[in-house]
């Protein structure tokens, strides 16, 4: 491991940022607002960014999420002695600097991290803490810190490349909601997507986990941490659980037999099952840091879920058109397939190297038709014919994303009935024909509005 160096040792030595997206450039505003010595390297090099070291050498380089460690770029600066550190561990190194009594919490999973990590938020106001969710949702951590350094806890939502990339930060708590097959084209393998997640637990000493998820509930055994397990099921002495409509404290209580309820079913929108489980996460991770159950309860009660997560556009003649355009996997569009009776479900894009065969299986007999999109769909094509050769599925192209997406909706339409929704839960990443899964939700929910009218 690493060891952590002062941000005054960083700013003094020639610095090169790797990535010019968001978090590259949150990183050189940063260094520029402290006139640091740096150059900003990305494969699409514009306007004061270059792809290549040529003769050029760095003491640092602080690498964003997505590039891999295999990267001819990433070799090249090895080899030249540079000590490479990713975003999260330069903002730990910051916030060592400029708030030492500042906490972090972590917060990871295929499925449901953005819902949850904002849920967390919205405790922090009820509790009126100063905290903020960052990383992998909103602002970047350095942003975040550059913003406002006296905060005294931020939420980070971590993804499988930021947790890999990272080792310096402690964390006064991780939560890890679900591991489901997502990015195995950037690990290598399930194994290697699984253990990033899992590397969260070598820097806490609490851990709140989901025990219905098997891969966590087995990779984990052999932490010897504290792990607070959340389920459906009644909470044991030292668990988070539902009892009828409460959800139930038995972690964070004065005593093995205490019980303390945080929430009703009622206050958790929509009170899908997974959204039930996102709701235990972040109590978990507020009451480990002290948070009151009464503020937990007030902030999930508040919380109004993000738009393109199980969004609700329309409904007419007894058909719902629902965006969850956040679906960028098989494991959550399965959650979302989860929440409708049958529904004409729209899939496809880039599958990042996720098998749909699961999901088509488990899911069959609450789809009735099939709309397929982008690069990847014929393996829904595929998982279709074998598994559920009675579902029909159609598929359609357009000249742009707008295009495509009214032909989509035209053709649900005419597919739905009444007591249908139109589910638009693509199990894929939306590059390919879209700029983001935002970009995708916006044109759905357009075509949907102007179908409609």
């Amino acid at each position: 491991m690493k060891q952590q160096p002062t941000l005054p040792e960083i700013l003094s030595e020639p610095i090169a940022i790797i990535g010019a997206g968001v978090t590259g450039k949150s990183v050189a505003k940063f260094l520029d607002d402290r006139g640091a010595n740096y150059q900003l390297f990305d494969e699409k090099a514009g306007e004061g960014v270059a792809n290549e070291l040529g003769s050029q050498r760095f003491s640092w380089a602080v690498v964003s999420p997505g590039w891999r460690k295999g990267h001819p770029l990433i070799a090249e600066l090895l080899s030249r002695g540079t000590l490479l550190i990713s975003e999260i561990d330069f903002a730990w190194v910051i916030k060592s600097e400029v708030n030492p009594t500042q906490r972090w919490i972590a917060l990871t999973g295929t499925n449901g991290k953005t819902t949850t990590v904002q849920m967390v938020e919205s405790i922090f106001r009820a509790a009126n803490l100063a905290g903020r969710a960052c990383g992998n949702v909103g602002n970047s951590v350095v942003q975040t810190l550059g913003e406002d350094p006296s905060l005294e806890v931020l939420a980070l939502e971590l993804s499988s490349f930021q947790i890999d990339w990272s080792e310096f930060p402690t964390f006064a708590a991780v939560a890890i909601l679900n591991i489901a097959e997502d990015h195995i084209d950037w690990h290598g393998g399930f194994d290697g997507y699984a253990n990033a997640k899992l590397k969260l637990l070598q820097q806490t000493d609490t851990a709140v986990l989901n025990a219905l998820d098997p891969e966590i509930v087995n990779r984990s055994a052999g932490w010897n941490g504290r792990r607070v397990l959340f389920s459906l099921d009644t909470p044991r002495p030292g668990e988070i659980g539902l009892v009828e409509n409460l959800l139930v404290d038995r972690a964070f209580v004065a005593s093995p037999e205490a019980a303390e309820s945080f929430a009703e079913l009622v206050d958790i929108k929509p009170s899908v099952p997974h959204n039930v489980l996102n709701a235990m996460a972040a109590a978990g991770l507020s009451l480990a840091i002290g948070i009151s159950h009464e503020a937990v309860n007030e902030g999930v009660r508040n919380f109004v879920l993000d738009h393109h997560r199980l969004e609700l556009i329309a409904e007419r003649d007894g058909i719902r058109w629902i965006n969850d355009s956040k679906a960028t996997n098989p494991h959550a569009a399965k959650a979302a397939l989860s929440s409708v009776e049958k529904c004409i479900w729209i899939a496809g894009g880039l599958a990042k190297g996720a098998a749909m065969d699961e999901i088509v299986q488990s899911m069959k007999k609450r789809i009735r038709a099939v709309i397929l999109i982008g690069t990847d769909r014929e393996l829904i094509a595929t998982a279709l014919d074998t598994y559920a050769p009675e579902i029909p599925y159609f598929r359609v192209d357009g000249d742009s994303a707008e295009a495509l997406m009214e032909q989509v909706v035209e053709r649900a339409g005419g597919l739905a009935q009444s007591g249908d929704a139109v589910l638009l839960a693509p199990a894929c990443a939306s590059m390919d024909q879209f700029t983001s899964y935002a970009h995708r939700g916006e044109a759905f929910r357009f075509a949907v509005e102007r179908f409609l009218a």
